[in-house]
């Protein structure tokens, strides 16, 4: 039976005042009730009771590639439930985990070859951040505790990710005794894809390689890894970067036995229009994070993968083994949906180009707004950036007003669409796009 709006109204009076809400009050801004979700459009209730159908441009939180009831997961799941839902993974092991590691192996850049599975991105980034520092005490260097991030880029909100957050944006002010002190560079000079390549300022690039090799070469016996998000920036702005400021760090880690660590928690998995952002750089890092996407949406769940002489390295001196060991690590539903997950990869170039070329075409309008400092697309990412802060009030309903869901933030209003989106929704997408910033900041 439907409920009726008294029912709709009372529930979001429920969760006001009683249910935080990611980065917001109590009572915050009235959330949207979810009534449903198929394909790549949401089924939503508003405060009033009225009910509304929206494309999805976020895929949730970056998540839902594959879109939502895809039955292929949605079989997963019953599959392994059937069997059982969980279990603990110390000193136990089950199918559905060593398939997903076997087959992350097999998908990630040489020579990653060992897994170790995370309750979340931010908890994966705790894991390697962790790693990093065991391996060198193990290597004999126990003096390097501190870790070297990028300026603008977004880790996860955990204490240690967060410590290598932007410092400005990162919340750092927020808790300055808790938040452990790290070190930053500069962000690389921006780049931009033109004809399937990354097109940047070479001068910019080699001032920002000198600095970085001069920072590096000055505090190296502190300094246990390098974390970045290659290529793309996300939260931290949606930034893109240039690949051969990768390729610089890689060389300046190796030499000076740092470990490089990649978070690809919301690149990975074809979202910049290649498998994992590294190979925009063609290198490897030694250490990497994957979540987000991992499971298509369905459930929690981020892995860290290392090589082969990090995983040696940590293994031969006192402890001896790797310090973390979630409850609910490698949870057996959360594994099985991933499997599935990346068994549905087979078509993500295809369908990535052609999100690609949609958004490239129908977001270039908007680049001629007075208020629009620029309009970027990457692979399926189309991001608008406002000379000023977004109305992300006012601009969210306006983008609803036209049928797709969105989330701005910052000065920025973009989109990440699920990879099943039809070249319509693409279009929707960006229309609504423009002209919510169009009616908002016009």
């Amino acid at each position: 039976m439907p409920k009726t709006r008294e029912t709709a109204r009372s529930l979001v009076e429920r969760d006001r005042g009683l249910v935080w809400h990611p980065y917001a009050a109590l009572n915050g801004p009235v959330p949207y009730e979810v009534t449903g979700a198929s394909g790549v459009r949401l089924h939503l209730r508003a405060e009033d009771g009225t009910r509304f159908e929206v494309v999805d441009g976020m895929s949730s939180w970056w998540s839902a590639i594959h879109g939502y009831r895809n039955p292929i997961l949605d079989e997963a799941l019953r599959e392994q439930i059937g069997k059982f839902s969980h279990v603990m993974f110390g000193g136990l092991t089950h199918e559905p985990a060593v398939r997903l590691a076997e087959q992350l192996v097999c998908l990630a850049p040489e020579p990653l070859a060992h897994v170790f599975f995370a309750d979340s991105g931010s908890v994966s980034v705790e894991v390697a951040l962790k790693l990093a520092v065991q391996y060198q005490a193990s290597a004999g260097r126990p003096g390097r505790q501190r870790f070297l991030a990028l300026r603008g880029g977004y880790h996860g909100d955990t204490v240690g990710a967060m410590s290598v957050c932007d410092p400005i944006d990162g919340m750092h002010s927020a808790f300055p005794n808790l938040v452990p002190a790290q070190m930053f560079l500069q962000r690389p000079p921006q780049a931009t894809q033109i004809g399937g390549q990354l097109v940047t300022d070479q001068i910019a690039v080699d001032a920002w390689v000198e600095a970085m090799q001069e920072t590096i070469l000055r505090h190296g016996d502190e300094i246990a890894g390098i974390i970045v998000e290659p290529i793309l920036q996300g939260a931290g702005g949606m930034y893109v970067y240039a690949p051969q400021c990768l390729e610089a760090l890689r060389r300046a880690a190796t030499q000076q036995g740092i470990l490089l660590i990649f978070d690809e928690i919301a690149t990975g998995f074809g979202r910049t229009g290649k498998l994992f952002a590294t190979e925009w750089a063609g290198i490897a890092p030694d250490v990497m994070c994957v979540g987000k996407a991992l499971t298509g949406g369905y459930l929690t769940l981020a892995a860290m993968l290392c090589t082969a002489e990090v995983a040696t390295m940590v293994g031969q001196s006192a402890p001896g083994v790797l310090l973390h060991g979630p409850t609910f690590m490698a949870n057996p539903l959360a594994c099985a949906v991933a499997s599935a997950s990346l068994g549905l990869l087979t078509g993500w170039e295809s369908q990535v180009s052609r999100i690609n070329a949609a958004l490239t075409t129908a977001l270039a309008p908007a680049a001629a707004y007075s208020f629009v400092r620029e309009v970027r697309v990457l692979g399926a990412v189309g991001v608008v950036e406002l000379d000023g802060p977004v109305d992300v009030v006012a601009v969210t309903r306006a983008a609803l007003e036209r049928g797709v869901w969105l989330r701005p933030f910052r000065n920025l209003v973009y989109t990440m669409p699920p990879y099943v989106s039809r070249a319509e929704e693409i279009t929707n997408i960006a229309e609504a796009i423009g002209g919510a910033i169009a009616q908002v900041h016009g």
